[in-house]
């Protein structure tokens, strides 16, 4: 697989943008291309899987472990892959790089391309950009410049290379038709009929201005071994997937589908589940679809039904606001006696987290650790005991979180099961027992 990352000083350089345009003009040219994501946002892989017309991914040295970031392009192999790099290259856990996307490409062993937005500089430019070529250690091969004029481009392209030695591919002009609000990117979904027209306009910029023969020599190839993810079961697992319902990680995806039979439902418009050993309903916008989530009686009857007759279920994030009383006035599933308040603003509770279990469940024994990601615009306000102990990353910041009811868990943050294998064969194996 020839793979190269695309990175940026810091956020809001329009890099990921840019990246959707030479995903799809490299797509275009005919190359079987996959795109990737450093960090735990699975909103951009989306997008990123619309440009390639292709498999996403993650890469998250604290979700899956840094001996897992191969197995996850190896979930998604194909001839070519890219990979955006989330925040500034050197931006990690607290105030390191470690797990930065330069972490992350020295890990892979991956060269990477640097979009430089140059704004209201000229030669001040340079000593920024080489500052960051030097401490790549030579990882940095390549600079394209973003929202810049020809004119700019000219001038900055000579001394860059001069002071840099490295070459500068392109440039992409400013454009009010590929404009996207580079804040909401990350988080919150923009219409995807938008975003194609965006993904395919900047394609059309990027082969006019950006020199794509010198982006593809400078791809190093990367030899990846087939990995096995544990014996086939004998599982059926059923997972939510809807408008209400779209926050999955593809390695979860991959994963499941690898060795359990898989079937997809929707929580707003089907009339109930499908026949299933285990029920998955993950992240989402729940809030935006209360009406149509609170009018599918039978599908939230089926639920309770399941769960009554000791179903395995598990729910993260949108999955446990669904399984609440009420989002804010509209009546939910029910199976956790508590409501959810709906906030203006992240609550605190957010990033990267280690949960602990204070109780038996049934990811496994009292104690059991858990490495995920929490982020959320809600709280959930019930007199239930929480099952988790949550610390995070570098911080003295804890909290709990985590619900249990029969054979259901519902927890506000996210995992990655690349990262969590034990959890998932604990898991698996408890609803294996039932079944024989």
């Amino acid at each position: 697989m020839k793979t190269l990352m695309i990175t940026a000083p810091s956020s809001n350089t329009g890099k990921t943008t840019l990246t959707l345009g030479i995903i799809r003009a490299l797509y275009k040219r005919g190359l079987n291309i996959a795109g990737f994501k450093t960090g735990p946002d699975f909103i951009d892989t989306r997008y990123l899987k619309m440009a390639s017309k292709n498999g996403a991914g993650n890469l998250d040295m604290h979700m899956m472990g840094r001996d897992n970031l191969k197995k996850s392009l190896g979930l998604n192999k194909s001839s070519y892959a890219v990979i955006e790099g989330a925040m500034g290259y050197f931006d990690g856990i607290y105030n390191t790089f470690e797990n930065s996307s330069f972490d992350m490409s020295e890990v892979l062993d991956v060269p990477a391309v640097l979009v430089y937005r140059p704004k209201g500089e000229m030669f001040s430019a340079i000593p920024k950009i080489k500052g960051m070529v030097d401490f790549s250690m030579g990882r940095i091969r390549g600079i394209i410049l973003n929202k810049a004029s020809k004119s700019t481009y000219l001038l900055l392209k000579e001394q860059i290379e001069k002071y840099t030695g490295v070459k500068v591919l392109g440039y992409l002009p400013e454009n009010e038709v590929i404009r996207v609000d580079e804040d909401r990117l990350g988080l919150a979904e923009s219409n995807e009929e938008d975003m194609e027209k965006i993904i395919e306009k900047t394609s059309i910029l990027v082969e006019e201005t950006i020199d794509l023969d010198s982006f593809i020599d400078i791809m190093k190839d990367l030899e990846l071994e087939e990995f096995s993810f544990g014996r086939k079961r004998k599982l059926k697992v059923a997972i939510a997937k809807d408008e209400a319902f779209r926050f999955h990680y593809n390695e979860n995806i991959k994963i499941l589908e690898s060795i359990c039979q898989v079937e997809y439902f929707s929580p707003m418009q089907d009339k109930g589940l499908p026949k299933a050993d285990l029920v998955f309903i993950g992240g989402g916008y729940p809030e935006k679809y209360t009406k149509e989530l609170s009018g599918n009686l039978s599908m939230k009857n089926s639920i309770k039904n399941y769960v009554e007759n000791k179903g395995y279920l598990v729910c993260e994030g949108g999955g446990l606001m669904y399984l609440s009383n009420n989002i804010e006035l509209e009546p939910m599933v029910g199976i956790f006696n508590g409501n959810i308040k709906l906030i203006n603003k992240l609550n605190g509770r957010f990033g990267y987290t280690v949960m602990e279990t204070k109780v038996d469940t049934i990811f496994g024994p009292k104690a059991t650790k858990i490495v995920g990601n929490e982020y959320h615009k809600s709280e959930m306000i019930t007199e239930m005991d929480e099952v988790f102990n949550i610390s995070k990353p570098k911080s003295k910041k804890v909290w709990e979180c985590g619900y249990v009811y029969k054979n259901v868990i519902g927890y506000y943050g996210h995992i990655n099961f690349l990262g969590n294998l034990e959890l998932l064969n604990n898991l698996l194996d408890l609803v294996e027992s039932e079944e024989l």
